[in-house]
């Protein structure tokens, strides 16, 4: 768990074996401060929906705009970095989807490609307005996490065997597209397809996704009361051609340049967990 100031803490729920394919984790943060704390999410090519209790929280867009959010939204997949601030007498509780997991819900990868929506346009009743009441009457965030899972269940979907083999793709040299397509004896257009409108992205994009992420790992691991950053082995080990490809990546991912990151890491947080 971390904290700040001693009133404002936030900290992960891991998601159970039984849904270990459908969530990558929960997360859940507080504030109980007399300020608004404000932290800046890094892309994590998830979608997540977001409960909001008591204060509404906000999120900055692209375009400097504050959105207010109201009990519940859904947002992404999630490919650059944006702010978000929790005000006093504020809480939020996020579903991180993993993979292709909120198709398997909704029977589509994203609801809508600019502005978080709220999820119950996604469905012909009003059931995450409902949901949201009895999270609300519930104090334990463990027994929260609980009681969404047992309220998700009858509404997940088996995963296509096509987005199964792309979920479970490791190889970072590899094609991922050519070498399903062969294996799964369809064309690769088809295989480009079934991943944009499965997982709402191209594998192209994941790919990028994946180098840059791999930075931001090698750069979290460093103990900085020892040593520098040595950002050539950051390049090498991530396989970019120079420098100006790894600024070029930080700048379309998080706006900021490799340095500058390293000055607002600790107002950054990071959706992905693996």
């Amino acid at each position: 768990m971390k904290s700040s100031k001693l009133t404002y803490y936030d900290y992960r729920i891991p998601s159970p074996q039984e849904f270990e394919t459908v969530f990558s984790h929960f997360y859940f943060a507080e504030n109980r401060t007399g300020i608004t704390i404000t932290k800046t999410l890094l892309p994590s090519f998830q979608t997540i929906m977001v409960f909001n209790f008591g204060a509404s929280a906000f999120l900055i867009s692209k375009q400097n705009t504050k959105i207010k959010v109201g009990k519940c939204i859904v947002l992404g997949p999630i490919k650059s970095a944006f702010e978000y601030g929790i005000p006093p007498n504020s809480s939020i509780l996020v579903l991180n989807f993993k993979d292709d997991s909120f198709y398997r819900f909704f029977g589509k990868a994203f609801l809508s490609n600019y502005l978080p929506i709220h999820p119950d346009e996604a469905m012909e009743e009003n059931c995450f307005t409902s949901l949201w009441a009895q999270l609300n009457s519930i104090d334990c965030v463990q027994e929260k996490v609980a009681h969404i899972l047992n309220f998700c269940r009858p509404y997940l979907n088996l995963q296509n065997a096509t987005s199964n083999l792309l979920a479970n793709f490791k190889s970072d040299t590899i094609n991922p597209i050519k070498s399903i397509a062969e294996k799964a004896r369809q064309s690769e257009r088809n295989i480009q397809l079934i991943h944009k409108k499965h997982f709402g992205f191209s594998a192209k994009e994941i790919i990028r996704y994946h180098r840059f992420f791999k930075a931001i790992e090698l750069i979290q691991q460093i103990d900085f009361s020892k040593e520098k950053v040595n950002w050539f082995e950051i390049i090498d080990k991530c396989g970019y051609y120079d420098q100006s490809q790894l600024i070029h990546d930080f700048k379309h991912f998080i706006n900021l340049s490799p340095k500058n990151y390293l000055k607002f890491q600790q107002d950054i947080c990071q959706a992905t967990s693996k």
